[in-house]
């Protein structure tokens, strides 16, 4: 007797041959020549960008594409170079939801290799970045994804909207703010401005920092925990809604003492550090 295959197993057998058939992969690679300081603009809306330094003056990029093929039709590159400014736009296909979506893990990934000084923007709208060992004005951000960072130098900006931000041996003036994540910062730093919508935020303050245009803290539902050298000086404005205040450092404090509330001065006092949380505590410490 003939055995006639049913319309659903047929489905489900060729499911699993697309599900085990290789993901495509691709790679792309340019290098630009630049003198002096360079300025950078990479951006991709789905992707992980990683950038590291080297002693060069080139600025070396390479796009690596799993489950895409780069071309017009697919994983599109725009590159452009005018004097000492490159821009790189790495854009994926937007299409509908098929069967053939199954065909393996579908990714991109763009790496750069960069002279120590540079100017940088960085952007990925859903992705990581991860940045290393550079100076300059360094804007980094990703509407849905980690930041890592260490050896940064310069003017700092950092942004996720859903993610967590980690960066150590940073020098200079940092901002960072994320949606919904922690902040743990270590470094030398000038000025500070850091925001968490719903996360901790960590701070490890070096020797040398400098608080003269003020330092904000902020969560919305998180604790927050600064460390600071035994020698720091600072006007200190600390407040919860609903957690403890912990200072293991003197303060003298102005006014009256509070369990959520202090105001005071950190060895004679300096720039402000204000320090803000709705719902978590705040911790103080030395070194």
């Amino acid at each position: 007797m003939k055995r006639e295959t049913s319309p659903a197993i047929v489905l489900v057998l060729l499911s699993a041959a697309i599900v085990a058939a290789p993901a495509r992969a691709d790679e792309w690679s340019k290098s630009y020549t630049v003198s002096g300081r360079a300025t950078l603009h990479v951006s991709t809306d789905d992707g992980n960008v990683t950038i590291v330094s080297a002693d060069q003056n080139t600025i070396d990029a390479r796009v690596i594409t799993s489950g895409y093929k780069i071309g017009p039709h697919d994983v599109r590159i725009e590159e452009s170079q005018n004097g000492n400014q490159v821009t790189l736009n790495v854009k994926t296909p937007h299409t509908g939801w098929s069967l053939f979506q199954f065909n393996g893990h579908k990714s991109v990934q763009v790496e750069l290799r960069v002279p120590r000084e540079l100017d940088i923007e960085a952007h990925t709208g859903d992705g990581n970045v991860s940045t290393q060992g550079m100076s300059g004005q360094i804007h980094i951000d990703t509407g849905d994804g980690n930041v890592t960072a260490d050896g940064l130098k310069g003017d700092i900006r950092f942004h996720t909207g859903d993610g967590n931000i980690q960066a150590s041996n940073l020098d200079g003036s940092v901002s960072a703010d994320t949606g919904d994540g922690n902040l743990v910062l270590k470094g030398r730093f000038d000025s500070l401005n850091l925001k968490s919508g719903d996360g901790n935020v960590e701070v490890q303050a070096g020797p040398g920092s400098k608080t003269g245009s003020g330092w904000t803290m902020q969560s919305g539902d998180g604790q927050i925990t600064l460390r600071v050298p035994g020698d720091f000086h600072a006007d200190l404005d600390a407040h919860t809604g609903d957690g403890n205040i912990t200072l293991d450092m003197p303060v003298s404090v102005e006014g009256s003492l509070s369990r959520s509330s202090i105001r005071g001065k950190m060895n004679g006092g300096g720039g402000l550090v204000k320090i803000n949380t709705g719902d978590g505590s705040i911790h103080v410490t030395r070194l």
